[in-house]
């Protein structure tokens, strides 16, 4: 189910911005270039992206009540690519670089990383 997208929505800061909202406008840069689309849908990996470019508010559409499919789908998402780490650092000794950085992985990935 897609959600209707228009200029209107509510602005919100980036910090209540949660994945799976869609944008109402398009987010740009200070020089004017478009980080992401009208109508794109926010994942764990695009916030903490535009956290990091300081980006401070954005507007969403505004919905009633969260898809709880959309928010099924983000979950099984992120638990898809948590496993994907799980199996590419299989062979990593726990107190290794290696280790540390599977860590930061899993913590970008759970969306609590920056």
């Amino acid at each position: 189910m897609s959600a209707s997208v228009s200029e209107s929505g509510r602005e919100i800061s980036i910090e209540q911005a949660e994945e799976g909202m869609v944008l109402a406008q398009a987010l740009s840069d200070a020089s004017g270039a478009v980080l992401l689309a009208q109508g794109a849908t926010l994942t764990a990996a695009n916030l903490t992206a535009l956290r990091r470019r300081n980006v401070e508010r954005c507007h969403i559409v505004a919905q009633d009540e969260p898809d709880p499919a959309a928010q099924a789908h983000a979950e099984q998402e992120r638990a898809r690519r948590l496993e994907r780490l799980a199996v590419l650092f299989r062979a990593t000794p726990p107190d290794s670089a290696g280790a540390e950085l599977l860590a930061l992985l899993q913590r970008y990935r759970q969306g609590s990383g920056s």
